[in-house]
């Protein structure tokens, strides 16, 4: 079929996309040229910089450890096994997604802060989630986790039918069903929600600002310090901005990486 649009039928099309790509692309243009007139070196050396660094890392690693270890469980009963109440869990699980960062922080102080639904009972056995790395961990797994079990989902979702009822009529348990035939078949949305997961929690700002504060060296992640350094120390607030796009960029590479090359079939 030949291609019937003239010149300014073209342009109606493609402006607004440019303009678009405008838009979202020289705010990153713009950072990227602003790190390279300050003195970079010298502000990842800073200390408050490296701090915020390494909580930040090693929080969202965490969050998303849980999330992996919670989750992959759950997102494979909520795909393979119908029951009474699941489009209820289901909801439950992706309102994170849609819920405002303060909401989201409010939320979780009012559950388990000291005068939260569980406060009396936490602090009877010693603990106290608000304002602690513990807290950064928890507000990260609220809004990153159900990235991930909703990866999952779809990929236990999407496993053939036939191959489950191949290996329960060869006489595997429900583990060895799981393990060995689901987890391995669904790799790719598992790994691909991993990802999606850890970048959310290591961006991840609203929700921890509220509940676990912004304490330097305990709870001020990369979010927070750029977010202080706006008004203390342009530099560092600098310097983690780039940190944060670059490594948003190569997990973006990577989730590409996983959609072109896996193997299908």
């Amino acid at each position: 079929m030949k291609n019937n649009l003239s010149g300014s039928s073209f342009w109606l099309l493609v402006a607004p996309g440019i303009l678009l790509i405008l838009l979202l692309g020289l705010p990153v243009l713009a950072l990227l040229l602003e790190s390279a007139t300050e003195n970079f070196p010298g502000f990842l050396s800073d200390e408050r910089a490296h701090q915020a660094l390494q909580l930040s890392l090693t929080t969202s690693a965490w969050s998303t450890a849980a999330a992996i270890v919670t989750g992959t469980p759950l997102a494979f009963m909520l795909a393979r096994r119908p029951f009474r109440g699941r489009g209820l869990i289901e909801m439950i699980i992706d309102l994170p997604i849609v819920l405002p960062p303060s909401v989201a922080g409010l939320a979780l102080l009012l559950a388990f802060g000291r005068r939260g639904l569980l406060g009396d009972s936490l602090e009877l056995v010693g603990v106290n989630l608000p304002f602690s790395t513990l807290a950064v961990i928890l507000a990260q797994l609220f809004v990153a986790g159900p990235l991930y079990v909703r990866s999952a989902r779809i990929g236990f979702a999407a496993v053939d039918k036939n191959l489950e009822e191949a290996a329960v009529t060869e006489g595997a348990s429900q583990w060895q069903l799981f393990r060995f035939v689901m987890v391995p078949v669904a790799v790719q949305a598992l790994l691909t929600g991993a990802l999606l997961c850890w970048a959310r929690a290591l961006g991840e700002f609203g929700a921890t600002l509220l509940f676990a504060g912004n304490l330097m060296g305990r709870t001020q992640t990369m979010p927070l310090a750029i977010y202080v350094g706006l008004e203390s120390d342009r530099g560092v607030a600098i310097a983690l901005s780039v940190i944060l796009l670059v490594v948003s960029a190569g997990l973006l590479y990577l989730l590409r990486r996983f959609e072109r090359n896996w193997p299908v079939g």
